[in-house]
C-alpha cells in the first residue's frame, strides 16, 4: 500500500455541494498507470485504485467504493442538516453502508444504510430524519436513474459527435 496521500483539498472557488438544477460540473478522471486514477473535482483531488488481490496497488478505493461512500456521505449530510435545523445534536452521528455486489450484469446489487442517531434525537423525530435522509441527492439520483452518455473526445478535447457515442442497447450510453 502507497503511503502517498489519497485525498487532498487544493480549494476551490466555485460554490460547494454542486451545479445548481440544469446546470453542469465538469469532473476529470486521469490514468497515473496500472488500476490507478486521480479524480479532479472542483481542485479536490481523489485516487481511486483496485485492491493487490484485483492486480491494482491498492493506493486508494475502488470506484464501487466511492459510489457506496458517495450513499452514505450524501445522507450523513442530509442527516446532518436535519438535525442542525432542528436544534438537535448532531455529535455521535454516524452512517454505515454494506455493499453486494452482482453479475450479469456487473453491479451493485444491494446495499444496506444504517444510520447512528445521536443521544437525545426524540422517538417523534426520527421518522421525519430518516425521511429526509432517504432522500439525498445521491439517494434520489438512484432512484430516478439518470440519463448517461458516454462518448469519445475528438483531437481537441472536445466532446466526438453523435456517432461516436457508445451504447451497450439498454439505453446507457
Amino acid at each position: 500500500m502507497s503511503s502517498e496521500p489519497v485525498i487532498t483539498a487544493a480549494g476551490s472557488a466555485t460554490a460547494a455541494g454542486g451545479p445548481a438544477p440544469g446546470g453542469s460540473q465538469p469532473v476529470r478522471v486521469a490514468h497515473l498507470g496500472g488500476d490507478r486514477f486521480d479524480i479532479n473535482i472542483r481542485g479536490h483531488l481523489i485516487r481511486t485504485d483496485q485492491p493487490v488481490g484485483d492486480g491494482g496497488e491498492d493506493t486508494g478505493p475502488t470506484p464501487t467504493e466511492l459510489f457506496i461512500a458517495s450513499l452514505a456521505g450524501c445522507i450523513a449530510f442530509y442527516a446532518r442538516r436535519y438535525l442542525d435545523r432542528h436544534n438537535l445534536p448532531t455529535e455521535g452521528l454516524a452512517v454505515d453502508a454494506e455493499f453486494h455486489m452482482g453479475s450479469r450484469p456487473a453491479r451493485v446489487a444491494s446495499i444496506e444504510v444504517r444510520l447512528t442517531i445521536p443521544d437525545g434525537v426524540t422517538a417523534e423525530r426520527r421518522e421525519a430524519l430518516l425521511a429526509v435522509a432517504s432522500h439525498c441527492t445521491v439517494h434520489n439520483s438512484l432512484t430516478s436513474a439518470p440519463e448517461i452518455s458516454v462518448a469519445f473526445t475528438s483531437d481537441s478535447g472536445q466532446p466526438g459527435d453523435p456517432g461516436e457515442r457508445l451504447d451497450d442497447g439498454a439505453g446507457i450510453r
